[in-house]
């Protein structure tokens, strides 16, 4: 728990399975089906997100957006575009905060009790995990400390390879 009430968890599972109000797609900035989390959402949630996401026209790496859980047990998407890992010297850390704030932004705005975050950018873009954990409870952290939604802030692992450097940014 923040000093301010809200939780941050370190959960391993999959991300299309959790029941909350958001989850939070790792999207490319054409908002369109990938690989990794992204594809696994889209598979899951089914024709009407793409069609959706298509109307959206795309989002900026370090940016977000929102659409319609469709078929998933959450009743929102928050597709957060993370920064390709271009060896830390392009700005990627803060475009991946970015990425953190303005999904949380969305979901402090709509009073979303749940949202839950895969880690962001550490798939096929390449962001090392280490560094994108320590990033990723940083953001979390600092929009606890200053909003009252979402209450819960769960960031889901895969496997437990991909939750040990969640876990030791969360208690660093």
């Amino acid at each position: 728990m923040t000093p301010e009430g809200t939780a941050i968890e370190i959960r391993v599972g999959d991300i299309t399975k959790l029941t909350s109000d958001a989850i939070v797609n790792a999207a490319n900035e054409r908002l369109a089906p990938g690989g990794g989390v992204c594809g696994a959402i889209f598979r899951a949630a089914g024709a009407g997100l793409a069609e959706e996401c298509r109307a959206l026209g795309g989002c900026p790496a370090g940016e977000a957006r929102i659409t319609g859980g469709y078929g998933l047990p959450a009743r929102w998407i928050i597709h957060a575009v993370g920064p390709v890992w271009r060896g830390g010297g392009e700005g990627e850390a803060a475009l991946l905060a970015g990425c953190y704030r303005n999904a949380l932004a969305l979901a402090a705005e709509k009073k979303l009790e749940t949202i839950v975050f895969p880690a962001i950018s550490t798939g096929i873009f390449g962001y090392p995990a280490d560094e994108a954990a320590k990033v990723a409870v940083a953001a979390c952290r600092d929009h606890a400390g200053r909003h009252e939604f979402p209450k819960r802030i769960i960031l889901v692992a895969f496997d437990e390879a991909q939750a040990k450097p969640l876990r030791a940014a969360l208690v660093g």
